[in-house]
């Protein structure tokens, strides 16, 4: 079976590399990625690590996950946020219309059913049920993994743009680096569960790395939507996914870089090794969303973060000095 893109000369000009996702994406992928163990080894320790961890707390993230067939399109539902909040604040949000599109035709197992009409519906008390999972099996399964998995992004898109600076579209979506796809311009072939025929018509093609990814391509779509360009999804891994990164095996920064910068400063520097918005930040090590400005301030005027705003929330990045530091502290932990 193979999965063939037709692009035309407008579909080239409008492709894009997309950075993420978005966190509730990513989040609802990794249950398909747990509940299908023959999906890539390189999540093989990672669903031993989590395989335990589900819970009545998260049991109706999974009440969502289809009998049969293609399960919620949470991107069209949640949008692309890197935070959990933003994402939840969009569920929230969201319109009867939008519930109604993104819920209908899903084959929910039976004993699921009354409950995924309730989010349809829009009942409030299901959709903060939902909201609760969600915020749930991302601090249990997605969040100690996620400095690895942001660094896997980042890595695979800067890669992607360098390529289309070399040569254009055309040297991306030749040197795409997934196994059995093949550019045969004008149209992109790659292995998938079905033969599928794609034309995209103008609207271009935003390709997508993601953490949690099966090994080949998937193809994401919103058919109600005819105006968005849809998502090729790539996978980003390149390593067995495990916690760890710069710190120690309980999530704690390297003792040597804590006495250089402070425990809290440091731990927000390892926070920014992919990218963090304030209020993950400010999640993530337990303090207010002013002091967690205050850190972000003084890393960024030592040169160690950058800061941009991405909509309603501010995203910081580590520069190449913080990430020369970062190695420079792990491999020469005396030094400080």
């Amino acid at each position: 079976m193979v999965l063939r893109i037709h692009f035309t000369s407008e579909d080239l000009r409008r492709t894009r590399v997309a950075a993420t996702l978005g966190v509730a994406a990513e989040t609802y992928h990794s249950l398909e990625m747990l509940r299908d163990s023959r999906s890539t080894p390189l999540l093989d320790a990672w669903r031993a690590a989590v395989a335990r961890r589900l819970g009545p707390h998260t049991r109706p993230l999974t009440w969502l996950l289809p009998a049969r067939g293609p399960g919620l399109d949470v991107l069209a539902l949640m949008g692309d946020p890197p935070d959990v909040d933003h994402a939840v604040d969009n569920l929230l949000s969201a319109s009867l219309p939008r519930l109604h599109r993104e819920f209908d035709g899903i084959d929910f197992r039976p004993v699921h059913a009354p409950w995924a009409r309730r989010l349809r519906d829009g009942d409030r008390e299901a959709l903060l049920e939902f909201a609760a999972a969600l915020r749930g099996w991302h601090q249990l399964a997605v969040e100690p993994f996620w400095n690895q998995g942001r660094s896997a992004l980042n890595a695979l898109s800067s890669r992607y743009s360098e390529l289309v600076l070399q040569g254009g579209v055309d040297l991306l979506l030749r040197s795409l680096g997934v196994p059995g796809t093949r550019w045969c311009p004008p149209v992109l072939e790659a292995p998938y569960p079905r033969r599928t025929e794609v034309h995209l018509r103008g609207r271009g093609l935003d390709i997508t790395p993601a953490v949690f990814s099966p090994d080949g391509v998937s193809f994401l779509w919103d058919p109600l939507d005819t105006g968005r360009p849809p998502r090729l999804m790539v996978p980003a891994l390149r390593e067995p996914l495990a916690p760890g990164g710069w710190a120690t095996p309980g999530g704690v920064p390297d003792p040597a870089l804590a006495s250089l910068l402070g425990r809290t400063r440091a731990a927000a520097l390892l926070a920014a090794t992919g990218s963090c918005t304030t209020t993950e930040l400010a999640r993530r090590l337990g303090v207010s969303a002013a002091a967690a400005s205050q850190h972000t301030r003084v890393l960024r005027d030592a040169g160690l973060i950058t800061s941009t705003r991405r909509g309603g929330s501010v995203l910081h990045l580590i520069t190449p000095l913080g990430t020369a530091l970062l190695t420079e502290q792990r491999f020469n932990p005396g030094r400080v």
